[in-house]
C-alpha cells in the first residue's frame, strides 16, 4: 500500500465529505453501489491508498459531480502521494488537517512568532505588514489562525516544542501594547518555548516537523508565495539534525521563561524606539518590500 501524505489525507477527507453531503450514503452503502469492497472506500477516504483514474470518475459521478469538477479533482489528485508537495499560499485545508492530526509538533521560527501561539492582534499586524493579501481577507485569515490554536486546548493535544529566534522577539509587529501581550502569551503558554539567543550561530529557514502515530513524519515550510510539504526520508533526517543543533544552542525552557519575562517587564517606551518595526499602529498603512 502506498504511504499516505498530508495531501492524500486531505483529499481523501474531501471525498468523504462529498459522499456524506451529496449522497447521504455510508461508506459501505456507496461501496455496494460501486461494486467495491467496503475496505476500499475506507482506505481511499483516509488517503491510505491511491485511487485509480477510473475509481475517481466512478466515485465522483456517484456524488453527482460534472466533468469539469471531475477533471479538476483528478488534476489535484495526481500529486497526492508525492513526497514533495507545493501549494499556493492561499490553500489552508491541508495545513489545518496535517497539524490537527499530529501527536507531536516541533517548529523553528527565525523571523516571527509561530502561528500557533500568535495573539490575534499580532497575526493581524503581520498580515498587514507583508502586503501580500488584500485588506478584506485579513480578518478571515486571522480567524483561521486563531481557530487552528484550538488543538492546543484539546485533551489529546499534541506535544509542542517551539524554538523561537530572539530576532523574532525583537521585531515589533503593531503597537508596543500588542508586543507586550504577545510576550506575555509566550511566557504563560503551557507548551515548551525555547529561545535561540540573538548571537547563536544558527543559519536556517523556519520549518515545522509534524509527527504521527501511524503515518510518516512531515516537514512543512512556507513563504508568502507557497507552502511546501515534505515526506522524503532524507529531508526528515536533515530536519532532525537541525532540531538537534537548536537543542544544543537554545536557552533551556527555564532560561527562556526568564528571557521572556525580561521582554514583558521592559518599560513600554523601550518598545517604541528599539529595533525595526514590522507594522505600525495605523492599519491602513501599506509597506512594500524592496
Amino acid at each position: 500500500m502506498t504511504a499516505s501524505t498530508a495531501y492524500s489525507r486531505d483529499l481523501g477527507d474531501e471525498l468523504r465529505r462529498l459522499r456524506e453531503t451529496c449522497t447521504g450514503l455510508s461508506g459501505n452503502k456507496l461501496a455496494e453501489k460501486l461494486g467495491w469492497d467496503p475496505s476500499k472506500v475506507s482506505t481511499v477516504e483516509h488517503g491510505k491508498a491511491r485511487a485509480s483514474e477510473i475509481d475517481l470518475i466512478q466515485y465522483l459521478s456517484m456524488c453527482g459531480k460534472d466533468i469539469d469538477f471531475v477533471n479538476d479533482f483528478r488534476r489535484r489528485y495526481q500529486y497526492a502521494f508525492d513526497e514533495y508537495i507545493v501549494q499556493v499560499s492561499g490553500n489552508l485545508r491541508t495545513v489545518a488537517m496535517a497539524e490537527s492530526t499530529a501527536m507531536a509538533i516541533t517548529s523553528y521560527s527565525p523571523q516571527s512568532i509561530p502561528g500557533l501561539v500568535q495573539i490575534p492582534e499580532y497575526a493581524d499586524g503581520l498580515y498587514r505588514m507583508t502586503g501580500v493579501v488584500t485588506e478584506e481577507r485579513i480578518p478571515a485569515l486571522v480567524q483561521f489562525r486563531t481557530d487552528r490554536q484550538t488543538i492546543l486546548r484539546r485533551h489529546d493535544r499534541p506535544t509542542c516544542l517551539f524554538y523561537i529566534h530572539e530576532h523574532a522577539l525583537q521585531l515589533q509587529v503593531g503597537s508596543s501594547a500588542i508586543m507586550e501581550d504577545q510576550y506575555a502569551r509566550l511566557l504563560f503558554d503551557t507548551h515548551t518555548i525555547r529561545i535561540v539567543s540573538a548571537d547563536a550561530p544558527v543559519a536556517a529557514t523556519g520549518c515545522v516537523l509534524w509527527e504521527y502515530e501511524k503515518s510518516r513524519p512531515i516537514v512543512f515550510s512556507e513563504t508568502n508565495l507557497a507552502k511546501v510539504f515534505v515526506q522524503d526520508p532524507g529531508a526528515i533526517a536533515r530536519t532532525r539534525l537541525l532540531f538537534d543543533r537548536l537543542d544544543e544552542v537554545a536557552l533551556s525552557a527555564e532560561q527562556s521563561r526568564s528571557k521572556l519575562a525580561e521582554y514583558v517587564s521592559r518599560p513600554r517606551e523601550d518598545f517604541d524606539d528599539s529595533g525595526p518595526h514590522l507594522a505600525q499602529e495605523q492599519p491602513q498603512r501599506r509597506h512594500r518590500g524592496r
